[in-house]
């Protein structure tokens, strides 16, 4: 992967990542009952960008935790604010338990996608000074 793709990588991936810290915010706001119809339609807006960008992101890098399935599974099973207001505790924690290892797991490929991007950096700036041979 070129050092451009995967500063572009990088990028993608906070940005999901930012979108899933937004998803929790409208769990919250779902539990303490205080949302209306435009966070209804913000919240369904959000959970159709972190699908999307989740296959954009696994077209270019393979990821093994958290898994398409566990991501696809919670997103599908909270359909709205009003559902997760509804919510009794134990599946109100579970839901929080499931988001939060999602949320580690993709720091987790962040950190991975860091490490490379340093690495090739590193790569390019030693070639530069040490690849050029005089003749």
């Amino acid at each position: 992967m070129s050092d451009q793709k995967l500063d572009q990588l990088v990028d993608q991936v906070e940005n999901y990542i930012e979108c899933w810290k937004q998803f929790n915010s409208y769990v919250n706001l779902a539990h303490n009952k205080k949302f209306n119809p435009e966070d209804e339609n913000q919240f369904l807006e959000i959970k159709s960008v972190l699908i999307q960008q989740l296959e954009l992101i696994l077209s270019v890098v393979e990821v093994s935790s958290p898994t398409r399935e566990e991501i696809h599974a919670l997103i599908t099973d909270v359909p709205s604010l009003r559902f997760l207001s509804e919510l009794n505790e134990g599946a109100r924690r579970n839901l929080e338990s499931q988001w939060h290892r999602i949320y580690v797991g993709w720091h987790a490929l962040l950190g991975q996608l860091k490490v490379r991007q340093r690495s090739e950096t590193g790569k390019s700036g030693i070639s530069a000074v040490f690849g050029k041979k005089k003749k």
